[in-house]
């Protein structure tokens, strides 16, 4: 089935999930516990079908209509056009309790409600339905095979009249819904963490779908939710071409450059100069008429911007001619999928060439535990494959000793390395730089000494006399033979 057959939800990352939307004709269950959002989906599902000039239909079987109103204006919904068939006790259900003396109340309301049902469907013949909660039904059932009777032939007779139908249920571990479960065509289920909240699909008939728990939002505006972003499977067509960083030294190290659609860790201690190179590679690029982004975990806008101005990078000319985007990321604000999802939009909607992320310790802390590998891992060749230049910026905490390229074991993800690293030299504390791996071309093996002046980055030339840099016990070999 192709997404143009099917029904959209009114959510644009659920539908990216449903591969399209809702499959019409079908009835699907929506979990979770109160407050997980179940009943602002349902709203997003008819507000949908209102814009589409489809007949929609609320069946409230808890809050009053006026209270499901009431929240829904909250949240920016116009319920004008949706018809609601309120089911919910009322004032007049406890006033009249005394009529249940000789008859149960289940065998008095339910005649009630299946007529009321009945001819609400008949007369309005609804695309769209949304019954909230199901499972008061079972109020109104002698016992559980009643209520799972009841509730099948309920879904076979909205199917039947050409409804699209999402049910919430109110579950415990005393009144549980796995009846419902079986019955139904597909389960969305609505999680609430202390890290946020997440929406996740593990039934779904008559079409493929997004495996995995998928960040949520609920905002003053309604649902907002992030797919796990998913490496593509194919190379996107682009021109294979090498990115120069400008400065003659480093691309003799690199033999020419990074190359584009690459994935770049540049690894080192704090001050030897990461971020600056990442921005070097990006300054040329903007003398190409190229956009890139930067989203930076750990400095601001202000402080990058002076920064690299002082050592002669051109930063606020190339933000105020649109090649170059700085984006400050609080990492305790968002989740791994928001993060992803704003890359990615970044990257389709405004072409953007190449994308640094500063740091990946920033960006791990925004996991709130999660895998930071595997979402990484998911990023990178997601973007990469779709012709981006990564550069991710990898912060070691050994100023000196023994050689370690990254903290979190990302080296594979790599197709080239670029190392800074301390060394001592006549007692004065320097910088060097150096490749540990490119994966599409050849590399100098050696060191260079690296600085950072006014007028720019300096890189010397290659560090011969020197040994034992990777170990951290440097000695000058020329020094030790007249020794």
């Amino acid at each position: 089935m192709t997404s143009s057959e099917k029904l959209s939800s009114g959510i644009e990352g659920f539908d990216e999930i449903l591969i399209g939307g809702f499959v019409p004709r079908r009835s699907y269950l929506i979990r979770g516990l109160p407050g997980t959002g179940k009943t602002a989906l349902g709203m997003h599902f008819l507000t949908e079908g209102v814009k589409n000039g489809e007949n929609v239909l609320f069946i409230n079987m808890g809050e009053p209509t006026k209270q499901v109103q009431k929240n829904a204006h909250s949240m920016g919904f116009d319920t004008e056009n949706i018809h609601f068939l309120d089911l919910s006790p009322d004032e007049e259900f406890f006033a009249n309790a005394e009529a249940y003396d000789i008859f149960s109340p289940a065998e008095v309301e339910r005649e009630s409600t299946t007529n009321k049902i009945i001819e609400k469907i008949k007369s309005l013949k609804p695309t769209r339905v949304f019954l909230d909660p199901i499972t008061q039904l079972r109020y109104l059932s002698t016992d559980k095979f009643q209520f799972r009777k009841q509730s099948l032939s309920f879904l076979h007779f909205l199917v039947d009249n050409g409804a699209t139908v999402l049910f919430t249920s109110e579950f415990s571990a005393q009144e549980p819904d796995d009846d419902l479960q079986f019955m139904c065509d597909g389960i969305i289920n609505l999680d609430f963490f202390s890290a946020g909240r997440s929406i996740s699909v593990n039934k779904f008939r008559g079409s493929g779908f997004r495996f995995g728990h998928h960040s949520m939002r609920i905002t003053k505006s309604g649902i907002k939710i992030y797919p796990r972003l998913r490496p593509i499977t194919q190379h996107e067509s682009f021109e294979q071409t090498t990115i120069s960083s400008g400065i003659p030294e480093l691309d003799e190290l690199l033999h020419g450059g990074i190359e584009r659609g690459t994935s770049n860790i540049i690894s080192g201690p704090s001050g030897t100069g990461k971020t600056t190179i990442g921005i070097q590679f990006m300054k040329e690029a903007a003398g190409r008429g190229e956009r890139s982004v930067v989203y930076t975990f750990e400095e601001g806008i202000d402080s990058l911007t002076n920064r690299c101005e002082s050592i002669n990078i051109p930063v606020k000319s190339m933000i105020s001619a649109g090649k170059l985007f700085v984006v400050p990321i609080e990492p305790l604000r968002y989740s791994p999928e928001e993060f992803a999802q704003l890359v990615r939009k970044e990257v389709e909607n405004n072409d953007s060439k190449i994308v640094m992320i500063d740091s990946t310790s920033g960006y791990t802390l925004s996991l709130r535990g999660e895998d930071p590998v595997s979402n990484l891992h998911a990023m990178t060749k997601y973007l990469v494959r779709k012709g981006v230049t990564v550069i991710l910026i990898n912060e070691l905490e050994n100023i000196a000793g023994d050689l370690k390229v990254t903290e979190l074991g990302i080296s594979y993800l790599a197709d080239n390395i670029l190392f800074l690293r301390y060394f001592e030299k006549n007692g004065e504390m320097r910088k060097l730089v150096g490749v540990l791996k490119k994966r599409l071309s050849d590399f100098e093996k050696t060191f260079r000494e690296l600085s950072i002046t006014k007028y720019g980055i300096k890189v010397g030339q290659p560090l011969t006399n020197i040994r034992g840099m990777m170990s951290g016990s440097i000695e000058n070999v020329e020094k030790k033979k007249e020794e």
